[in-house]
């Protein structure tokens, strides 16, 4: 809105000028959604405990977990508030380029489906009901839904005449794509990427500040690919593809950063809040759509390679103890598991990990793929 409003008076007003520049943006939207989550995080908080909105303890995690089913959850609504509005404020909307629209509206998406399952949970819980909040195959449908839209909507509308819609990048390669010969793959492929970011992220919120940690590393190294994807110029220079407009990404990135470091003011530990699956879900579907957008999809591996072995972990669990259930009968199969427990945070806690150490490793280790991820820049 500032730009749109504001750029137009430039000629009157040179200094207005520097509203051109995606990186003053960029960083006014961070700024602005720190400080939203600073206003809005205590609103919030307090109207969650006044509806006594409490954290659901999920079965199987550790039993120096149980103290938090007196913590307000549904604290996404933080994360988005602050993040939307700041990219409201912020952004160059274009709807030639609908990169900012499209990664607003899948975000929104996930968040309205993590909302609903929180909410039920809220209901079920005080009606003393088992809290399973939505059932997981209507949740599984909402995540799909999006999915399939966005890459229905992308093969069909490229969002750039240098790349076909139903394509995308690989890293260390110059200027080599991956054509999707029968489009309705590529559907198939983003759809996988949205519903498993989406999940990932999901599954790795089960410790302070560990989920809001991960997606902050995550959504800033996005930021710098964003940034440079959409410069002519620095984009030559890397021999990466240039996508037109999709630095407006960075502001969405950045907003996202912004608001997940205020969110930790709350969450750090002892949270007094937790996000929730409206917030987990949501950065999750972000995170997905904003590496589906600018043709990255394989980068996701690296920059969420945390995201991705918590999900292994719970995928290999689940696989082996059936396994062995069915080979061997019950008792084997819980005296071999995989892990002590899953997701992987909850199997080093059961090593003797505290809380906080997991969580501060698991960021620093999310910082080296950070890193490995943004040598791809140069490494081609």
């Amino acid at each position: 809105m500032l730009y749109h409003f504001l750029y137009p008076l430039a000629k009157q007003f040179r200094v207005l000028n520097v509203l051109s520049y995606i990186s003053l943006r960029a960083v006014g939207a961070a700024v602005t959604a720190l400080l939203l989550s600073f206003i809005f995080g205590p609103i919030i908080l307090r109207a969650l405990k006044n509806q006594s909105v409490n954290q659901v303890v999920r079965e199987g995690t550790p039993l120096s977990h149980a103290g938090k089913g007196t913590t307000p959850t549904m604290g996404g609504l933080i994360i988005l508030n602050s993040a939307l509005v700041s990219v409201l404020l912020w952004g160059r909307f274009s709807l030639s380029h609908p990169y900012l629209f499209i990664a607003i509206l899948v975000t929104l998406w996930m968040g309205a489906i993590g909302f609903l399952d929180d909410f039920l949970k809220m209901q079920q819980k005080k009606r003393g009901e088992k809290n399973r909040g939505l059932v997981e195959r209507y949740k599984l449908v909402g995540q799909l839904t999006a999915g399939l839209a966005l890459g229905f909507y992308l093969w069909h509308v490229p969002l750039s005449p240098n790349l076909p819609g139903a394509s995308t990048t690989l890293p260390f390669f110059k200027y080599i794509i991956v054509i999707f010969t029968v489009p309705w793959l590529y559907v198939a492929f983003t759809t996988f990427i949205l519903v498993g970011t989406s999940n990932a992220v999901n599954i790795t919120d089960g410790l302070d500040g560990l989920a809001a940690g991960l997606s902050a590393i995550a959504f800033g190294t996005f930021a710098i690919f964003s940034y440079i994807i959409g410069r002519v110029d620095y984009s030559r220079y890397l021999q990466l593809f240039y996508l037109q407009d999709s630095g407006e990404l960075t502001v969405f990135c950045l907003a996202i950063v912004g608001a997940l470091i205020g969110f930790l003011w709350y969450n750090a530990h002892p949270a007094q809040i937790f996000m929730g699956d409206t917030g987990s879900l949501a950065l999750g579907g972000a995170l997905g759509a904003v590496a589906i957008l600018l043709k990255s999809e394989f980068v996701l591996a690296f920059v969420g390679a945390v995201f991705v072995a918590e999900m292994m972990s719970v995928i290999l669990q689940r696989f082996v103890f059936k396994y062995r259930k069915k080979r061997h009968g019950l008792e084997y199969a819980q005296a071999h598991r995989v892990f002590k427990r899953a997701p992987l945070h909850h199997h080093f806690e059961e090593t003797g990990w505290q809380e906080t150490q997991v969580v501060v490793r698991f960021w620093i280790l999310g910082i080296l793929c950070a890193f490995f991820a943004l040598s791809t820049l140069k490494l081609r």
